[in-house]
């Protein structure tokens, strides 16, 4: 008999001052797990990883403010940073009531979740990192254009980058770049991910964004901290090709929890892409 699909609703609620659209699946009494997305990507990103995890988890996946379908009036006037995206992420999670969770970080939710476990570090069960990095030597020579923009963040820079990467070609590379078959990345990820690229305003925000992104580098001790003093259950599965994010940023997470479970697997950037099953059954035999 076949397993039946598992019902996923989409979503929206009001948490600081931001209507957050959200992905949500598995029985309320379940232990949740917080599924957060890196950028370009949104919620979207999980929507092969959620069914697969639905029997054992409460899943919530929000799309951050300035990605996937989370709607952010003007009348806020949102100044875009980490800082910002992780009070609106504490702000959902209040406004869902989640008192008890584990977190699944993907680039940008790694410094935007790991925010969240400093602040309430009580609140956290378990966490997967998929190239969410927290240590310096996880960063690779890709962000070679990035530093220069944070070491002089001048009109000439801040177009160099938007230039490398803020369109079509630029999503579709990080998507496939590493990936041994290709055939096995749905050209929808990244087309969906170029075309709200393309909105009004959204490529300033981004741009906003990556500059910012030099302030995680001061967090990461606080990171490392909570790493250290909380032990808590972890599987750091890593696409060991990602040119961003490179393995020795995976391999670090040991020297703060001996007992975190590290893996690298032979794709890039997105390995939900091409490894969706593979991380699915590792969570549930780590996370348990």
């Amino acid at each position: 008999m076949s397993t039946p699909t598992p019902t996923v609703r989409y979503q929206f609620v009001d948490a600081d001052g931001v209507r957050v659209f959200y992905r949500e699946a598995g029985e309320p009494g379940a232990p949740v797990l917080l599924l957060l997305h890196g950028f370009p990507s949104s919620s979207h990103q999980f929507r092969d990883l959620i069914p697969l995890l639905a029997a054992h988890f409460h899943l919530i996946a929000p799309d951050l403010p300035g990605f996937g379908f989370t709607e952010v009036p003007a009348e806020r006037e949102y100044r875009y940073s980490f800082d910002a995206l992780a009070q609106t992420l504490g702000a959902f999670v209040d406004a869902l009531n989640l008192k008890r969770y584990a977190m699944y970080v993907f680039d940008y939710g790694a410094p935007t979740g790991l925010r969240l476990a400093v602040a309430h570090p009580q609140r956290v069960t378990g966490f997967v990192s998929q190239n969410g990095n927290a240590y310096l030597e996880g960063l690779g020579d890709a962000w070679a254009p990035i530093r220069q923009y944070w070491a002089d963040p001048s009109a000439a820079n801040r177009k160099t980058v938007g230039d490398a990467v803020l369109h079509l070609e630029g999503t579709r590379w990080q998507y496939l770049h590493g990936v041994a078959d290709p055939t096995l990345v749905a050209p929808e990820s990244y087309t969906l991910d170029a075309l709200l690229l393309e909105r009004p305003g959204n490529k300033e925000i981004q741009l906003d964004l990556f500059l910012d992104y030099a302030n995680n580098l001061g967090r990461y001790p606080q990171f490392q901290a909570f790493f250290r003093e909380y032990q808590v259950p972890s599987l750091i599965i890593w696409g060991k090709h990602d040119p961003f994010f490179i393995p020795p940023g995976a391999e670090a997470y040991k020297r703060d929890n001996p007992n975190a479970v590290v893996e690298l697997l032979d794709t890039g950037h997105f390995a939900l892409e091409t490894h969706a099953a593979h991380i699915a059954r590792r969570i549930v035999e780590v996370l348990g």
